[in-house]
């Protein structure tokens, strides 16, 4: 899921595309919104944030189509917006995050350091599998090897690696991976996504020690 002449080729692939100053700055507005919902907003509504925030990170993909930065966070936060709404509902939108992370893929791989490869993996591990859904343990695997021999030491990159470790039960890989997230450098500008990550991470550390002991 996730090209004949060389003229073909060129003609048919977008290039990947820097963002201009006005293109990070809108790009770095939404990851810190996205943070504040995630990580200070009360549950009951997240919904309805995060649904305001898609609109706006799909708005960014209509204006900057060949930026894979705009389709990777539009389908973090579509996928987001999924998870706080639930219900029905909720598969036709990790459906659309996937086409958005895809298509990033497409335009350029190692966009945001392989995120576009965490996030898919994050979704096909924990999306139900056929026939509800696409979730599928080996590709969310196989995502997640290619997002950390991008970004092997990212705190993203190995929370959800850990994390897929753990829904296999492979309990002490995993403490592995999450200690060594804990010790990822500071992501400037990202101070509370990464604060809220940490969070994540010690909570499932605690949950490991619950199974092992």
């Amino acid at each position: 899921m996730k090209r004949l002449i060389l003229l073909c080729l060129l003609a048919a692939t977008p290039f990947a595309w820097a963002l201009d100053q006005g293109g990070a700055h809108r790009l770095s507005v939404i990851q810190e919104r996205w943070a504040e919902i995630q990580y200070r907003f009360p549950e009951d509504q997240r919904a309805a944030a995060f649904e305001k925030l898609a609109a706006d990170s799909a708005a960014f993909t209509r204006d900057q189509p060949n930026a894979a930065e705009a389709w990777i966070w539009n389908g973090i936060v579509t996928s987001s917006w999924a998870g706080a709404a639930g219900g029905l509902g909720a598969l036709s939108k990790v459906k659309a995050a996937r086409a958005s992370l895809e298509k990033a893929l497409q335009i350029d791989p190692n966009a945001l350091q392989g995120s576009a490869y965490t996030s898919l993996g994050a979704l096909y591990d924990r999306v139900p599998g056929w026939p509800i859904g696409f979730g599928d343990a080996d590709k969310a695997e196989s995502m997640l090897r290619k997002a950390l021999a991008l970004n092997p030491d990212g705190i993203d990159s190995l929370y959800f690696w850990g994390d897929h470790l753990y829904r296999q039960g492979r309990y002490a890989e995993s403490r592995s991976a999450l200690l060594k997230a804990l010790q990822a450098a500071p992501r400037p500008g990202r101070e509370l996504a990464d604060q809220g990550r940490r969070g994540e991470i010690n909570a499932l550390l605690q949950a490991i020690k619950e199974k092992q002991d």
